[in-house]
């Protein structure tokens, strides 16, 4: 497994031995000397608040994310060690002897942990580097609500309506036949008209829904990091490290 292949896979699903989902991948974990992926963190727990040391031996990388070679309960269960970036030999010999691996063996001028050691007249610095990444948490609910409101609404009905007029014309002689005799008489007309006439029905107008859009931005994350400095101490003008004679 290079150590490019693993790249790939930080912040990736990391699953067990049996193919169980345990978490995220987080941070790898590289000897000093060979550049060669050693251990990797899975974070676990809500929010991935949890992490715990992995060996890489006998995992694979797939589509899906890193395999390990590990079971669930072993990871979850691993010593809790805050290591600021960087394996101590303590460390690493514990993560060792839990996991039932054997040490390495220690070879001229490395360390157990694979870090070179530093009575060769060498040291190593360490720095620590920021890894953004995000997580979904809950900001608000919407919801629809439906109720019952009322409102004047006004419509134009024609009507018509009958009225009466007098009309009044001559009646030539012998027109109506005899003539008739003086008397009382009375004579009646119906008068009609058309009044609105207001019903009601209820029909659907609209359909009305919630959706989410998903709205992409950037946020700025400001964090304190340290990193290790190293300054050289007792050379001479000329740079050699040796002292002129007086």
């Amino acid at each position: 497994m290079t150590m490019q292949g693993i790249e790939q896979v930080v912040g990736e699903t990391a699953y067990d031995a049996t193919g169980d989902k345990v978490g995220s991948v987080g941070t790898l974990y590289a000897s000093d000397t060979s550049g060669r992926p050693e251990w990797v963190t899975v974070n676990t727990g809500m929010f991935g608040t949890k992490h715990s040391f992995v060996p890489l031996d006998g995992a694979h990388v797939e589509k899906d994310g890193l395999h390990l070679a590990t079971s669930k309960s072993k990871i979850k269960d691993a010593p809790r060690i805050d290591s600021n970036g960087h394996l101590s030999a303590q460390e690493a010999s514990e993560l060792y002897r839990y996991y039932g691996m054997q040490l390495p063996q220690t070879s001229a001028g490395t360390a157990p942990d694979g870090r070179m050691a530093e009575h060769d007249g060498s040291m190593v610095r360490h720095e620590e580097r920021l890894r953004a990444g995000t997580e979904t948490v809950e900001t608000g609910r919407v919801s629809l609500h439906k109720h019952v409101v009322t409102e004047e609404q006004q419509v134009t009905v024609p009507v018509s309506h009958e009225e009466v007029h007098v009309v009044r014309e001559p009646v030539a002689d012998g027109e109506l036949g005899r003539a008739g005799e003086l008397g009382d008489d009375d004579r009646e007309v119906v008068l009609h008209e058309e009044r609105p006439v207001v019903g009601k029905e209820t029909v659907a107008v609209e359909r009305v829904g919630l959706e989410t859009e998903t709205v992409r931005g950037e946020e700025n994350v400001t964090e304190t990091i340290r990193k290790e400095q190293v300054e050289v101490e007792g050379l001479d003008d000329d740079g050699t490290g040796r002292h002129k004679r007086s």
